[in-house]
């Protein structure tokens, strides 16, 4: 054994516990023979044709020698599964870890999408990952402001990003469950539970409209974040559909959900941005706002009845913490600012009645611009 690979058990031992070990163990078919209080246990494993392996697993973590014994164990684990220390290391971690798989059903000839499609799957997945923890904690959360510190813990230090999966394009998102030997459900599962039961009503309702359905939307684990982070990932024009399963660690009991596999085909596709509409409606309720912004579009429509030019522009504005693209229908010297600021590429000032209408952020009612900022 060289020096590398002793290095990489001595750091693969550093992050897992003899528990953790004792648990994938338990779960993956092989037999305690013996346990001797808290200071060892002998475990094997039974094969068609004999016996695959045997092995010792020191508990005593005061003992002067534990850490080579517990080296020797893993490295004896690795041996016998002709695994490298990363894989073992992941397939014990995924024993206490739930795991949420995300298959991009779409052309990849040479095994590879186009790196901006990866980026905003990964942007995507975290967004939702906040959703899902936001509700979990707080169902009646409006999604913004400020998360709880659990669910800062949890997008932090629990939840990872796994390898991908052979045969297509699979993003894992390991959530970790730890070794905290609670009797309660976990936080991190209860917002994976969460994660399944609103990607499977979200699901429910772009094929089967029930507005009722959204009378109390935290209850069936959605909101508007899940939802837009969902379409988010089904924009590509070559994707056929988005494949979302789940495996629940057997550290915890299984949850009691509808489904841990969800298929989001092009008809479901379809029906999305209806439920984000009525979930943003809800969460978003019309208000007055004062927005600063850059002008990214300058519309004109002379087609009107009246013969009468119709302007708007397109402002890109953060609402609610986010950057979004605003509608904002202006005329006369309104507009020649709006295009003085977009020509000299400097911030505009507008103030509305902000609401979500038609699958687009509009600023509506009467409108007021600060011309100030386009001079």
């Amino acid at each position: 054994m060289n020096s590398v690979s002793l290095d990489s058990y001595r750091d693969l031992a550093s992050t897992l516990s003899p528990p953790a070990v004792s648990q994938y163990l338990a779960t993956h078919d092989w037999q305690l023979e013996t346990r001797d209080g808290e200071v060892r246990e002998i475990w094997r494993l039974p094969g068609e044709h004999g016996l695959l392996g045997r092995i010792m697993l020191p508990l005593a973590t005061d003992y002067a020698d534990f850490p080579e014994r517990f080296r020797d164990t893993l490295r004896a684990l690795a041996t016998i599964y002709d695994w490298d220390p990363a894989q073992l290391g992941e397939r014990i971690a995924a024993a206490r870890a739930d795991l949420f798989f995300v298959r991009l059903d779409q052309e990849v000839a040479d095994g590879t999408i186009p790196f901006r499609q990866a980026e905003a799957t990964l942007d995507a997945l975290l967004r939702m990952m906040k959703a899902a923890a936001t509700t979990a904690d707080d169902p009646t959360h409006s999604h913004r402001g400020r998360r709880s510190a659990r669910v800062t813990e949890f997008l932090e230090d629990d939840i990872r990003l796994g390898h991908t999966q052979r045969g297509s394009f699979v993003f894992t998102v390991v959530s970790r469950l730890g070794d905290r030997g609670e009797s309660a459900v976990s936080f991190p599962r209860k917002a994976m539970t969460t994660l399944a039961t609103g990607l499977h009503s979200a699901r429910q309702l772009a094929v089967h409209w029930d507005e009722s359905a959204l009378s109390d939307p935290g209850r069936r684990g959605l909101s508007a974040s899940l939802v837009e982070s969902l379409l988010e990932l089904t924009q590509p024009e070559g994707l056929r559909a988005l494949d979302l399963s789940f495996g629940w660690a057997a550290a915890e009991p299984p949850p009691v959900v509808d489904s841990s596999h969800i298929i989001l085909d092009r008809n479901v596709m379809a029906g999305l941005p209806r439920v984000r509409e009525v979930l943003v409606r809800n969460e978003e309720p019309p208000r007055r706002e004062t927005l600063v912004g850059v002008v990214r579009t300058l519309n004109r429509d002379d087609s009107a009845d009246d013969d009468q030019d119709v302007t708007s522009v397109v402002l890109a504005a953060h609402v609610g913490g986010r950057l979004r693209k605003v509608h904002v229908p202006l005329a006369g010297a309104d507009y020649e600012s709006a295009i003085r600021a977009h020509q000299n590429k400097r911030p505009m000032v507008v103030t509305g009645d902000l609401r979500f209408e038609r699958g687009a952020w509009r600023l509506t009612g009467q409108i007021t611009v600060d011309a100030s900022f386009a001079r």
